[in-house]
């Protein structure tokens, strides 16, 4: 498979995009996730109002996969439940193992079902995860 394929217009508009690459003032919850296959890292931060999430943010650096990942992430758990949340990073993981297929399901990941076809490129896979994974842990701690 191609590189260009992959990167294609939507990753580069969120790997530019700077909307959710910031510090959160106050975070409830700060989580560090590296790859050290590739370098990439980021500290992903979340403002709690209950169990729903009110704010998320990064920072970091990375590839363009793994920094459009993590916005494509902040944009769809932003007012969401924590249940919610990890019902998204579940179906994400699935979808880049192959394990969920149908497009229905995978409707509910918006953007980030751009980032399907990943997982023809092995060596991409941990780029596009590292924040779903962060995600998870930051989440399963609470």
């Amino acid at each position: 498979m191609d590189l260009n394929m992959i990167y294609t217009q939507l990753i580069m508009e969120h790997n530019k995009s700077g909307h959710n690459k910031k510090s959160l003032e106050n975070p409830d919850i700060s989580e560090k996730g590296h790859n050290p296959s590739c370098g990439d890292d980021i500290t992903l931060e979340i403002k709690l109002n209950g169990d729903l999430i009110e704010n998320a943010s990064f920072v970091g650096v990375g590839c363009a996969i793994s920094q459009a990942s993590t916005s494509m992430m902040i944009d769809l758990i932003k007012g969401k439940t924590i249940e919610e949340a990890m019902e998204l990073v579940e179906t994400f993981i699935g979808m880049i193992k192959k394990e969920i297929t149908n497009e229905k399901d995978l409707e509910k990941l918006e953007d980030a079902m751009v980032l399907q076809n990943i997982s023809n490129m092995p060596a991409r896979v941990k780029c596009a995860v590292l924040a779903w994974h962060t995600l998870k842990e930051a989440l399963s701690s609470l």
